[in-house]
């Protein structure tokens, strides 16, 4: 198989009254209408300039499957990251790329994933009746490798999504290769990076050269801001990406998705500026959390949850009443609350809310 054959893929409130203890809203800053939407760390910015001018110029292009553009994409990426381009596959999202995985590499061994994280694996996974063993964050809400390696002799797949969702938190890449270099010979392990980009952690990526079991997920839904484009990247030694074409081979991503795609890879500065942005915004929220008695996961991505001391539920229904939707209650942290990161107007109707849901 060439790599030319390579996968492809309601309401308006106004703004809420200033509670007594929350933060002020700076001279001239419009106010957001409308539902603030922080519950699916999805990005306020949609994709850059440069990437919209790119996708309007690939409307033109939807008449023709878009192959040259997917090759082009994949010769850019593999460059950039020093790989060879069959080590690179396009998927519809990279939510399509782990299903696959589950498919590929479960069959009769088991799934080893953290708790709490991304459930696309497991749901994947108990769908096809695969045995999953769910292993708890350690103190530091990092995964716990040598729980995970001791969960199963010989798993199928092991799971982890650094940084992490729902946490935002990140596990050393040192105790990533730990891991590779401890775990059962046939199994595979797949680190889901789709939020490496707005953290100061070094990708996996190059580890894929010298471990033939090591699969990669990149996305361009969260800081490239193109989740409604749906496009993700697999990232393996030929052979193990060969594995997962069995189920979806031979597709190709749309022509506006890919040349947005490639537009936004092309800017050097993209990434830099929106992980600066996003920082900002996300500390300045947390911080102001944490001076009220809220303690918070030490996030490096473009979510983070509360402890709120109590369930989680009624705080998600309190906040979606005055306009304010966030993420859902994991059911092994009840008492937590994941919150997206956006804007600095979305941003300051949070906290506008949460002061007044949670006052006493």
């Amino acid at each position: 198989m060439t790599r030319r054959s390579l996968v492809g893929l309601g309401m308006a409130l106004p703004l809420l009254g200033q509670v007594s203890w929350a933060a002020p809203r700076s001279p001239g800053t419009p106010a957001a209408t409308g539902p603030v939407r922080i519950n699916f760390n999805e990005s306020p910015w949609g994709p850059s300039s440069a990437a919209r001018q790119a996708m309007r110029e690939g409307i033109e292009q939807c008449g023709r499957y878009p192959y040259d553009a997917q090759y082009r994409l994949i010769d850019e990426f593999a460059a950039q990251n020093a790989l060879q381009a069959d080590q690179v596959q396009v998927f519809c999202g990279s939510k399509l790329a782990l299903q696959h995985a589950v498919m590929a590499f479960t069959g009769a061994n088991s799934l080893v994933v953290p708790e709490p994280s991304y459930e696309a694996p497991i749901e994947a996974a108990l769908s096809r009746g695969t045995k999953v063993h769910r292993v708890a964050l350690d103190r530091q809400h990092a995964h716990d490798i040598q729980a995970m390696l001791a969960a199963d002799q010989a798993p199928g797949l092991i799971y982890l999504c650094n940084p992490n969702n729902p946490t935002g938190t990140l596990t050393p890449r040192l105790h990533i290769e730990r891991l590779l270099a401890n775990k059962a010979k046939d199994s595979v392990v797949l680190v889901d990076e789709a939020y490496i980009h707005f953290s100061d952690a070094q990708s996996c990526i190059d580890l894929v050269k010298e471990h033939p079991e090591l699969l990669v997920l990149q996305t361009f839904s969260k800081l490239y801001g193109m989740a409604g484009a749906r496009l993700g990247l697999a990232i393996g030694q030929a052979s193990l990406l060969q594995r997962l074409e069995v189920y979806d081979g031979g597709n190709v991503a749309a022509a506006p998705t890919l040349l947005g795609a490639l537009a936004s890879l092309h800017d050097r500065q993209l990434v830099p500026e929106r992980k600066a942005e996003n920082a900002r915004v996300r500390d300045a929220t947390i911080a102001w959390l944490n001076q009220r008695g809220w303690r918070c996961t030490a996030s490096q991505t473009n979510c983070f949850m509360i402890d709120l001391r109590g369930p989680g539920q009624p705080v998600v229904e309190r906040l979606a009443k005055e306009g304010v939707l966030i993420g859902r209650v994991w059911p092994s942290w009840p008492n937590w609350v994941r919150v997206s990161v956006g804007n600095e107007r979305e941003m300051l109707r949070f906290r506008e809310a949460f002061a007044k849901v949670t006052v006493s």
